[in-house]
């Protein structure tokens, strides 16, 4: 892999500013390509900065594994021991580990913005009395962003910091992560990529001081790298390997085969691998290691909503380039419209609405930001999605075939009997309306 191959794919995808980095046989190559700004254009390079979104979980659930080794938390204990305060919609009981393994039964999220203040976790928290509650604790897993934002708060609890403030002096200050930041002002500093839709600048720049724990982290690609390398070192105490055992097992994900303690972990090509992707507002990140093989990969873009295809593209080359590992897409099943229109319809959960169209020829999916959330949300969100094509697999899972998810994987859940009533996608649950 080279900048040819960065560029080349960048403008493929159509991708203002991007920056990858390997580390195989015990060194380190960068390759970048691009602009931070379509407006206010300077070159990316491996300094310059960009939102992780959910890639953050990793440092989060590291941070927690932290404490573990300290003896402040317990994996197997209640949540409520570190977070008293906490209310939810029944007297439901799950431990820190199932919170890290989103098993908690938590629905993906709030989207109220509680403001920018020292106190904007335990607000955050506060809400979750009104989140929805998708299955028993430990019955299944279903990706929750407020699930590691309430981890985040059991950071602050148990340190008597801030988030920001115990991330920086439990991970990021031993680490030497100097260019990895939360704060806005620390980021202004320096050179950062802004977030692009389709060309257009994306604002805002980054949602609000809550969502930290589960997506905040600004970072370079010299420091992601460096995150990477940590995780295939000796984990200076931290417990390395009890994050990478599995705990649950995922279906017809490409997230992965299970989840550990805030890694998905997976089967490529017949090697073990642990990762996470992320996005944000117009930015988005991969980060995929090796340990078997001392390797890791990472990417991050500035374009939506093709910045996914993109670092898909130069982790699998990367992983076929180094490794001779390859990573394919499953192929789906022909069309049978007896199982189409048993998927056909209309799913939802709190915060985003689901159709699956059955054309006659094949079936087409498009996810919605609820129209109730758009038209109350104080700032500007990012556009919705064109509808993508999908095929079916077998033992009721489906695959996305075109577009910016292609190669995206989900599964139908059935009832007792055999009625369809829920689809996952992305490790997020839909029920059907």
């Amino acid at each position: 892999m080279d900048n040819d191959f960065i560029a080349q794919t960048a403008t493929r995808f159509d991708i203002p500013g991007a920056a990858a980095g390997v580390f195989h046989d015990g060194e380190e190559h960068f390759f970048c390509h691009g602009v931070t700004s379509v407006e206010n254009p300077l070159p990316v390079n491996e300094d310059t900065l960009f939102l992780l979104g959910s890639v953050t979980k990793t440092y989060t659930a590291t941070a927690i594994m932290r404490l573990v080794a300290d003896g402040r938390v317990s994996l197997d204990a209640p949540v409520r021991k570190y977070v008293p305060e906490l209310r939810l919609m029944d007297d439901r009981e799950f431990t820190v580990r199932q919170l890290l393994n989103h098993t908690s039964g938590l629905d993906w999220g709030t989207l109220a913005d509680t403001g920018e203040g020292d106190d904007a976790l335990a607000r955050h928290v506060a809400e979750l009395e009104t989140l929805k509650l998708i299955g028993a604790a430990g019955e299944r897993p279903s990706y929750s962003q407020s699930g590691f934002n309430l981890a985040g708060r059991i950071i602050e609890n148990v340190t008597g910091q801030t988030y920001e403030q115990a991330m920086m002096s439990l991970l990021l200050e031993p680490l030497g992560l100097g260019n990895t930041h939360f704060d806005r002002d620390a980021v202004m500093t320096r050179r950062f990529a802004v977030g692009h839709e389709k060309g257009e600048i994306a604002r805002p720049w980054r949602h609000w001081r809550a969502n930290n724990p589960g997506g905040g982290i600004a970072a370079s690609a010299k420091d992601l790298l460096a995150w990477a390398r940590f995780h295939l070192g000796d984990g200076d105490g931290v417990d390395l390997a009890e994050m990478r055992r599995p705990t649950a097992v995922l279906r017809g994900s490409n997230l992965g085969d299970a989840i550990g303690v805030g890694w998905f972990l997976r089967e490529i090509d017949g090697v073990q691998a642990i990762g996470h992707g992320g996005s944000s507002n117009g930015q988005f990140a991969e980060l995929l290691i090796v340990p078997e093989r001392n390797f890791a990969v990472v990417s991050i873009a500035n374009q939506g909503p093709d910045g996914i295809p993109f670092n898909q593209a130069v982790v699998r080359k990367a992983l076929e380039h180094h490794l001779g590992v390859l990573d394919r897409d499953p192929e789906p099943l022909p069309y049978n419209a007896v199982a189409a229109r048993e998927v056909a319809g209309d799913y939802d959960n709190d915060a985003m609405v689901m159709t699956i169209d059955d054309t006659g020829e094949g079936l087409v999916l498009e996810v919605l930001l609820r129209p109730e959330i758009r038209e109350s949300a104080e700032m500007e969100l990012p556009a919705d999605h064109a509808p993508f094509p999908m095929g079916l697999l077998p033992r009721d899972e489906y695959v996305i075939t075109d577009g910016a998810f292609t190669g995206q994987r989900g599964f139908f859940t059935r009832d007792a009997d055999g009625v369809i009533i829920g689809v996952d996608l992305a490790g997020r649950m839909f029920g059907r309306v």
